[in-house]
């Protein structure tokens, strides 16, 4: 690819498109050419907004007419892998909305497909660009919390309830690809339960227990029927421990030096463990929207040709947690493995 704008189309301009292309458009390395949508009025809206871009609700159209280097894909969660494979095999980068499919198995052929066609297939895991998330994670890699031992997280609200994809499925792909992105493992097996309080058959509030090979755990606490707005993460380490909480507007890390030992000689018969009280700490963070990281993040990679952080792998991971959360909630909340491979 050469020093030129790359060519950019949208596939759907619902209830994410909007905010996708108002990025895509702010980028100076990016020609915004074309939409497509099934809904004449959100056809209508995003003209509005773009009168420049092209609209057609034809996604062959789409795909054959506009010589585009990549494509965005931003529909509901049951279109991605039918229009991912036909933006992948018309030789275009990808980049498809959270979660990547439905199935492992169509991720996994994605995967196969963009490795094959040579193009880049990046999923919107959000929360990978998040300026704190990054900061945690380089706290970690650095070793200030000493060894990680547990995380555990909390997505809830009162709705957004929806009747085809349950609350795991539809909220925990941001801390499943948090988890997964800050310990750099895959769980080796998963156990949840959930219930079906609103819809029957929907789970709406779900709990899962995620465990990996180093011994390390992280629990996902995920619901629409809650009181509170909660988006927090707590990592506990041997040496210290770290809050994050998304709904503060600027104090959103909190790392406290606190934890449990024995005392400074080797522990002998008769001694106490301790509990060590020290500092509170508030790290400032610079905040950048994590949307305009990703976008821009997908573009750099369309002309380097690197792999993205959230690559198709990195989705299909997320996405066979997922379906072994699935899994072992309809069995009682018995274990279940989550394969790797790809």
């Amino acid at each position: 690819m050469t020093d030129k704008p790359v060519r950019v189309g949208v596939v759907g301009f619902g209830y994410w498109g909007p905010n996708l292309v108002r990025n895509l458009d702010k980028l100076g390395d990016v020609e915004l050419i074309a939409a497509c949508d099934l809904s004449e009025a959100n056809l209508a809206k995003l003209s509005a907004l773009y009168p420049y871009v092209q609209t057609t609700r034809d996604l062959d159209a789409f795909l054959a007419d506009h010589d585009l280097d990549a494509v965005v894909v931003a529909t509901s969660a049951p279109s991605h892998f039918a229009i991912a494979s036909k933006v992948i095999a018309s030789g275009k980068h990808c980049f498809v909305e959270k979660p990547l499919t439905l199935r492992s198995e169509d991720s996994e052929a994605l995967v196969r497909a963009a490795d094959q066609a040579g193009v880049v297939l990046q999923v919107g895991h959000l929360m990978e660009y998040h300026s704190a998330i990054n900061w945690i994670k380089d706290c970690i890699t650095a070793g200030e919390l000493g060894d990680v031992l547990y995380i555990y997280m909390q997505r809830l609200n009162l709705g957004k309830v929806r009747t085809e994809e349950n609350a795991f499925w539809s909220l925990a792909p941001h801390d499943v690809s948090i988890v997964l992105y800050l310990l750099g493992e895959m769980p080796d097996h998963v156990s949840a339960n959930g219930a079906a309080y609103v819809t029957p058959g929907v789970h709406d509030t779900v709990f899962a227990n995620l465990h990996f090979p180093s011994g390390k755990m992280a629990n996902i606490h995920v619901s629409w029927l809650d009181p509170h707005k909660t988006r927090k993460l707590t990592v506990v380490g041997t040496r210290k421990m770290l809050v994050f909480d998304d709904m503060q507007a600027t104090e959103k890390i909190w790392i406290y030096d606190r934890g449990v030992g024995a005392p400074d000689s080797a522990l002998a018969y008769g001694e106490d463990l301790t509990l060590r009280f020290g500092d509170i700490t508030v790290p400032w963070v610079q905040m950048v929207e994590p949307l305009a990281v990703e976008v821009q993040h997908f573009i750099d990679c369309c002309v380097s040709g690197e792999s993205p952080r959230s690559d198709g792998r990195d989705g299909l991971r997320v996405v066979r947690v997922l379906e072994a959360a699935d899994e072992s909630m309809a069995t009682g909340g018995a274990p279940v493995s989550t394969s790797v491979g790809v």
